[in-house]
């Protein structure tokens, strides 16, 4: 479940109004709910109970250190992909030995950096990696753990971007080569393997994909642990959140309710697929998730700047743009969009089909194409819903905007965690 909820006309996370956070810090702001991110953590956590396992947050989802020190105070590892996401995890408290740092083209001083800070794991993504990581290793005399990335060649019937499984992706070492680069890895002097690690994509809407890749991958895991002696199995993340509201036009006020469903799949249906068979192997389980903590725990605030009309369409133009939220823009991709103050009066009769969009300058930069909404005005203020995942980590500059702020909010307070770029950070580190 996550936290947004309408209360007495105006949406509400956890108990802080939407108004007020607006009214103090500007918009666009992104927000989050601290409760939300850990009952998710927690509720995964209780579900992989009868396996000895550890929650690796991916990083990548959303790197802002209060986010990473709520789940490292958690009990949370970390999955990495990059030497600035370790830099992040540390300053926040993580651990870097509950920290499995993955990556197809990890840098010399990136790996050096992990070597120092004695991560869990590098999951390694080619043979050619694997090299260098033995050579650099053997340059700072030490031995450096290493679990190489299975590409079991599954289809997650994902969006093409996201998806990471399949021979054709970039990701990972194909099954059948292997076990003949493990046993490259084990006349390594500087290495020493310690476990297996998968990630089949992202936003995956069913249960099913993950447990073909185990399937497939499991017997290789019981010959490595005779082999090798390897300590545990990674099997990525990827498990899907609700990004569409299944309260749409035609049910009647849709925008006077808000659903409170975060999962595409529930966690007992992921548990249910994954557990017994992973129960088999007695090793430890690694599960990477990202999205799945953080995604439906995340709000971006943005007021309607100017409303629209010409012959064919109207617009919402609003003060968030495409570089402050890609995703729509980059995968096409599906965010409910609601007034944060509900008119009690509002009914079917005042909907309308709108674009809403950016000011960006380029015709890509929208948030919702003919999205059916209440009659939108000159001032409103609006949540762009289920924005924690993807959202800030992937914001940029573009058109020299500055970067929006950041807040979280715990019970009835909230708190800025990052503060709103100014015109002068623009050209701060410019020479």
């Amino acid at each position: 479940m996550h936290s947004f909820r309408y209360r007495d006309g105006h949406l509400y996370c956890e108990d802080v109004d939407l108004v007020h956070v607006a009214e103090q810090l500007g918009t666009p702001t992104y927000v989050y709910s601290a409760e939300t991110i850990l009952d998710h953590y927690a509720r995964l956590d209780a579900a992989l109970a009868p396996l000895d396992h550890l929650i690796c947050y991916a990083v990548k989802a959303n790197s802002n250190r209060a986010i990473l020190k709520l789940l490292a105070n958690a009990g949370a590892g970390f999955d990495i992909v990059s030497g600035g996401e370790l830099y992040r995890v540390l300053a926040a408290g993580g651990d870097p030995a509950k920290c499995t740092f993955a990556g197809v083209g990890k840098s010399p001083e990136e790996i050096e950096y992990a070597l120092e800070q004695r991560v869990c794991s590098f999951n390694v993504e080619s043979e050619a990696e694997l090299d260098h990581i033995d050579q650099i290793a053997g340059a700072k005399k030490t031995r450096a753990p290493i679990a190489l990335r299975v590409n079991p060649d599954v289809d997650p019937h994902t969006h093409e971007y996201i998806s990471t499984g399949s021979h054709q992706n970039k990701f990972g070492i194909a099954l059948d080569r292997i076990g003949a680069i493990y046993e490259q890895a084990a006349k390594m002097r500087n290495v020493e393997i310690v476990g297996v690690q998968m990630h089949i994509g992202s936003q995956i809407s069913e249960a099913k994909p993950f447990a073909s890749a185990i399937g497939k991958v499991a017997p290789v895991v019981r010959e490595l642990k005779l082999k090798y002696g390897i300590k545990f199995l990674s099997v990525g993340g990827g498990m899907g959140i609700i990004y569409q509201s299944a309260l749409e036009s035609g049910s009647g006020k849709w925008w006077h309710e808000h659903r409170s469903e975060s999962f595409a799949f529930s966690v007992r249906d992921y548990a249910g697929a994954i557990v017994p068979p992973l129960r088999e192997l007695d090793v430890r389980i690694l599960v990477e998730p990202g999205r799945f903590l953080v995604g439906n725990g995340g709000v971006l605030l943005t007021h309607v700047r100017y409303i629209k009309k010409t012959d064919a369409k109207k617009f919402a133009i609003v003060d968030a743009g495409m570089n402050d939220l890609i995703r729509p823009a980059l995968y096409q991709s599906y965010h409910e969009i609601v007034p944060v103050c509900r008119a009690s009066a509002a009914t079917d009769a005042g909907a309308e089909k709108v674009d809403i969009v950016g000011p960006v300058c380029e015709s890509g930069d929208f948030f919702a194409l003919d999205r059916e909404m209440p009659e939108l005005h000159e001032g409103d203020l609006l949540a762009i819903m289920s924005a924690g995942a993807y959202g800030f980590v992937m914001a940029s500059n573009y058109n020299s905007r500055p970067l929006p702020g950041e807040a979280l909010v715990r019970g009835d307070k909230f708190t800025l965690i990052r503060k709103r770029q100014t015109w002068e950070d623009l050209m701060r580190d410019e020479v």
